[in-house]
């Protein structure tokens, strides 16, 4: 019933394709402020992932990380996690991403972006993507240990254009669900998604 309530009051905050992407202005992992309206001009994807410690955002970072070079030379990723910043510092700095990992612990643009949250998201992420899970916490080590976050919310991931114009709006199904690379990495060439 939670699940069902919490997805009606958000669903006239959603965003969709060819609407303005809402400017971000949050610090990233090393302190250093980030504003989304200097990638105005450039095609870019914001992604927002759970808490910092969630395996399978940690997965998906990595995901991103080792694959960043397959994207366009000046296409960028915005990752942003419902966490507090010294909490995502202990989870992320090993990441070494190419591009900003940012803090929202206020849930400032989480609510600006219509990011939901979802119990039987959890629960369908645990059961779908239980190999997922596994791979996450015994090859590459990310255990979720310290939660700090809100363990329902729901990944989602935004494309955007040179315009600051959202192309496509992908609000996840549950807590490993987001975007393929396939079709950022099409995006990101400028090729038809």
């Amino acid at each position: 019933m939670a699940d069902k309530e919490i997805a009606i009051s958000q669903n006239d905050k959603l965003l969709n394709q060819g609407e303005s992407a809402r400017r971000i202005l949050l610090s990233d992992i090393t302190g250093e402020p980030f504003d989304s309206a200097e990638l105005h001009g450039r095609r870019y994807m914001i992604s927002f992932f759970r808490f910092a410690s969630c395996p399978f955002c940690n997965l998906r970072v990595r995901e991103l990380v080792t694959r960043h070079s397959e994207l366009a030379s000046d296409f960028t990723i915005v990752a942003i996690f419902d966490s507090p910043l010294e909490n995502l510092r202990k989870y992320a700095k090993d990441q070494n991403a190419p591009f900003p990992i940012l803090a929202d612990e206020e849930n400032i643009y989480y609510k600006e972006y219509g990011i939901k949250h979802s119990w039987t998201g959890v629960l369908k992420g645990l059961i779908i993507r239980f190999p997922a899970l596994l791979k996450a916490m015994l090859a590459y080590g990310y255990w979720p240990f310290q939660i700090e976050g809100k363990i329902h919310t729901m990944p989602a991931d935004f494309l955007v254009d040179e315009n600051s114009i959202i192309q496509l709006a992908y609000y996840g199904k549950d807590e490993g669900d987001h975007l393929s690379f396939d079709i950022i990495n099409s995006f990101s060439n400028k090729l038809d998604i």
